[in-house]
């Protein structure tokens, strides 16, 4: 019999990669874009940010990729929205350790709703790179210097 809780999660992948919130470039020049690519599948998937006072007031993701690497940055741009970028990096790193199998980052990750059905890629460890690229893009964005 199907695990009820893999069908959600398989169905909110589905749904976030058929129509990923936050979708498309970001133009002008407070917009810090990067797009990653994962030369193993070819999936390019970015993120484009525009920060203020230390928080996004609009981030967006972009690209083509697989079901997991379009969802995953799809949820990343929907739960951040308006949310500070020291949480970025904190569920940047609790994602990282529930995708290595943390137990305790698994149930943290499980209290974010949506956000929970990327750690069942953690069963399958060729598919980690696709579930962080969006989010390794927006990392990259926002350490790159400012022109």
């Amino acid at each position: 019999m199907p695990d009820p809780l893999d069908e959600l999660y398989q169905t909110i992948i589905l749904e976030h990669s058929r129509n990923p919130r936050h979708y498309g470039r970001i133009e002008g020049a407070e917009s810090r874009c990067i797009e990653g690519y994962n030369p193993l599948c070819g999936d390019q998937v970015g993120a484009c940010a525009i920060v203020k006072d230390g928080a996004f007031s609009e981030l967006h993701c972009f690209g083509q990729g697989c079901a997991i690497s379009k969802a995953s940055a799809s949820l990343m741009a929907e739960i951040l929205q308006g949310q500070s970028v020291s949480r970025f990096y904190e569920l940047l790193e609790l994602l990282q350790s529930a995708l290595k199998g943390d137990t305790a980052a698994i149930s943290k990750l499980e209290g974010l709703g949506d956000l929970s059905a990327i750690s069942g890629v953690r069963h399958f460890p060729a598919r980690v790179k696709c579930a962080t690229l969006g989010w390794q893009a927006l990392k990259e964005a926002l350490e790159k210097p400012s022109v």
